[in-house]
């Protein structure tokens, strides 16, 4: 009984309250100091316990500044200020529920209670980030806050910078500060920032006779972080809490996207921490600017070349390589090359990566490469979990020769082996993929052409697609692909070949297609992905694949649309620049009669849209009579009513004329900036059909002006009332534009972009000028008409006078 009488006494379940409360009016009269108004969610003051000094709440070890790097890390351990008053954490976890739900009365309500909350921290803001629910709760403020309290806050973390970002939660802490600041650095930029507190609760302004003092930008206070971790980055790196804070530190100095929740591989926070955050911790788990390119400093740059440069030089061998095959210092590791290949060569002698890669950078030929222990310790990286992630990385950033001396080293000769891994075939994929020049991808199709079939048939189709991606990146190596496909998948006479398209899209050999019941054949994704690849082939690489679908059955192909993976391969054909237009043409003749139906399926509808983009007016009609035909299914259909929305169905029943005019507009307009930005004609394939490919041409601004594009520029001035006059301005002004650019060199990129740029000033001169007689004759009429009022009030007051006299 005693024990539980004394277990409950130290939770202040009975009279702890009432010592504790004791204590702290003592400790109030001994300092002298006048107990402060209550706030929002506080009833009574209270103060921390007592610490050993008044001035110095908490331990700072000022002598480790002066100390070596090898004795500071020696002596950094997480911070500790001791247990935050009960009080004063229950103060925070009542304000959470305000921070949850946000249910102020009004904003003015809101800055008066985050005030409130800030002011009752005061002097414990390094003792409440070290505090597990603490820190949870100021997340949840920071988000909220204003520039002058983040950047207030984030200031007072610098003094012992150190062992915060080592410690478990106040390094979450700092992120956030960090993650603030970097929203913040565009609004000061731009002078939208306060230096000063908007009230005197602050200590830079508070008391009578208190200076205020402007607190350091938030660039100063980045660069500051910077140069207070720079000594210890590499003890940082391999510590789980503060790498986290080094990898947000690189990406605020560059401006880059530090939450692209579109691409998840270069987000910070994995999906177990969004979950987190959402869930429990309430916080938002990205933000807007944060999943965009940011403007940064000019001192940015400067500052991170530096600190690439020193922590490079500094780290040590064993240092480089331990970081490449570890999942906590190796996305840092990461980082800082990828940042250092975008800004200067990182393969020298002595180089970051030539350190984690053992030499292989400074080895100058295949002789001087044969290291026992690198090929042991490269050949470990390939098939680790984290080493592999590296390797890819090193192979998207390398050059071609260093590219082409991992090829030779370890993956020439042991392809089959390691595409089949379930580790390292995403190594090879990431080879394949990174094929630098058409000499390595063809070797690269020598080498792996006889495990082609295996690679479909076992579930690696994953490898065969990159070097599809291979070679429409570098538009080579096509033909000698198809072959092996061909091989791979058992088609040998051209009877067999005619079914490329259903092989690959069901990822079956010839004899068991021949012998299947196709209507239980299912699609598989990989081999969808593959086809649509090819169909970026050049015409020599493209055309077995579209006679293949030209030859399967009507029928067929109309199952294809209801099929998630079937419908993305008609899309593909619909929106490859490489398909001839009479090709597409036979496509949308294909549906025809159909086109309502697909307009009710989940997938159809998608290649309705696909169809709808592709085709001209005339074509255009067709789909509409279709869709009006069965408009009163369509509109109880919720994929229909999206498609009577997007085609304009009621438009075209209600004026059909209008509904032409509108879309030859759209059509001129898609042509005048497709010739601006040198691209293939318009979508519209029922003009001019097109026997070859379509190569990429360079723009040409020397050539007249078609009546296309006179009537394209007319089109801008319809709605004005000098539209003769503006037309002829503008007539004018291209004509003249066109003349001056004729010179320009059509492949000169930079001439092209200036061209582009005196083209559009040209159109917006002319809409200037036209806005501006417009202008003038509103004010002429404004004028006529107030002469005539004018003029009416005289004769009406001449008629009075009349009246009088007589």
């Amino acid at each position: 009984m005693g024990t539980e009488t004394k277990r409950k006494t130290r939770r202040g379940k009975r009279g702890g309250d009432t010592k504790r409360q004791q204590d702290d009016a003592e400790t109030v009269n001994e300092q002298g100091s006048a107990t402060s108004e209550p706030t929002v969610a506080s009833s009574s003051a209270y103060v921390a316990p007592p610490m050993d000094s008044a001035a110095a709440p908490f331990y700072i070890d000022t002598q480790a500044a002066t100390d070596s790097a090898e004795a500071q890390a020696e002596k950094i351990s997480p911070a500790s200020y001791g247990l935050v008053n009960p009080d004063l954490q229950k103060y925070l976890k009542s304000c959470e529920d305000m921070l949850d739900d946000q249910k102020f009365g009004s904003t003015e309500d809101r800055d008066i209670f985050i005030n409130n909350v800030y002011s009752e921290m005061k002097n414990f803001e390094l003792q409440l980030t070290t505090d597990h629910e603490a820190s949870r709760i100021l997340e949840k403020l920071f988000w909220i806050s204003n520039d002058y309290q983040i950047k207030r806050y984030f200031a007072v973390t610098r003094e012992d910078t150190i062992r915060l970002v080592v410690h478990r939660f106040s390094s979450h802490t700092i992120q956030t500060l960090l993650l603030l600041s970097a929203i913040a650095l565009e609004r000061e930029m731009r002078g939208e920032i306060c230096e000063f507190a908007d009230t005197g609760d602050d200590d830079e302004t508070s008391g009578p006779q208190a200076v205020r003092t402007a607190l350091p930008t938030f660039e100063e206070l980045v660069l500051g972080l910077a140069k207070t971790l720079a000594p210890q980055w590499s003890y940082l790196m391999a510590n789980e809490y503060a790498s986290h804070i080094l990898r947000v530190l690189l990406l605020v100095l560059t401006g880059s996207p530090i939450e692209d929740q579109a691409n998840p591989k270069t987000s910070i926070k994995s999906k177990r921490s969004v979950k987190y955050m959402e869930d429990r911790n309430g916080t938002p788990a990205h933000h807007r600017s944060l999943a965009s390119k940011r403007a940064v400093p000019s001192s940015f740059g400067p500052a991170l070349t530096e600190l690439l440069k020193t922590v490079s030089d500094d780290m040590s061998d064993l240092a480089a390589r331990g970081f490449t095959s570890t999942t906590v210092g190796g996305t840092v590791l990461q980082s800082m090359l990828e940042l250092q290949a975008e800004r200067s060569s990182i393969e020298y002698p002595g180089s970051l990566l030539d350190k984690c890669l053992m030499g292989l950078v400074s080895a100058k030929d295949i002789s001087d490469a044969n290291n026992a222990r690198r090929d042991a310790y490269i050949k470990m990286m390939i098939e680790d979990v984290a080493g592999s992630h590296f390797l890819q990385m090193v192979m998207n950033i390398c050059s071609s020769d260093l590219l082409q001396k991992l090829y030779d080293l370890y993956f020439r000769g042991n392809l089959k082996a390691l595409a089949f891994h379930p580790i390292s075939n995403f190594v090879v994929q990431s080879l394949f993929s990174n094929a630098k020049s058409e000499r390595q991808l063809k070797s690269m199709i020598e080498g792996v052409a006889p495990m082609v079939g295996d690679l479909l048939f076992k579930n690696r189709p994953g490898v065969v697609r990159a070097l599809v991606d291979s070679c429409v990146r570098l538009e080579s190596g096509y033909l000698e692909l198809i072959n092996a496909l061909y091989n791979g998948l058992g088609a040998k006479s051209a009877t067999e070949r005619g079914e490329l398209i259903n092989l690959l899209a069901f990822l079956i050999t010839y004899a068991e297609f021949a012998n299947s019941d196709y209507n239980r054949l299912q699609f598989k994704l990989q081999g969808s992905l593959i086809i649509q690849a090819i169909l970026q082939f050049p015409s020599d690489g493209l055309e077995p694949m579209m006679d293949s679908y030209f030859s399967q059955d009507p029928e067929k192909i109309f199952s294809w649309c209801k099929d998630p993976s079937g419908s993305r391969i008609i899309e593909a054909i619909l929106k490859s620049k490489q398909v001839p237009a009479n090709s597409k043409r036979r496509v949308l003749e294909q549906h025809l009669g159909r086109y309502a139906e697909l307009a009710m399926d989940r997938y159809g509808s998608h290649i309705v849209d696909a169809c709808w983009e592709t085709a001209d007016i005339q074509f255009k009609e067709k789909i509409l009579r279709e869709l009006v035909k069965r408009e009163t299914q369509l509109q109880d259909n919720q994929f229909g009513r999206f498609m009577l929305r997007n085609c304009r169905v009621e438009q075209y029943k209600r004026k059909s004329s209008e509904w032409r005019e509108r879309e030859r507009g759209l059509e001129k307009k898609k042509l005048m900036f497709k010739d601006f930005l040198g691209t293939a004609k318009p979508s519209g394939v029922a003009v001019q059909p097109v026997a070859g490919p379509k190569t990429p041409q360079h723009t040409t601004f020397g050539s007249k002006p078609k009546a296309s594009d006179v009537d394209e520029i007319d089109s801008l001035f319809q709605k004005s009332n000098v539209r003769v006059a503006a037309n002829d301005q503008a007539d004018k002004i291209t004509k003249a534009t066109s003349e001056k650019v004729a010179k320009v060199d059509k492949h000169d990129g930079k001439a092209a972009d200036k061209s582009l740029e005196a083209v559009m000033d040209a159109i917006s001169g002319a809409k200037r000028k036209k806005s501006k007689s417009k202008d003038k004759s509103q004010d002429e009429d404004k004028d006529q008409s107030s002469a005539k009022k004018s003029k009416k009030a005289k004769e009406e007051e001449r008629k009075k006078r009349r009246a009088f006299a007589g």
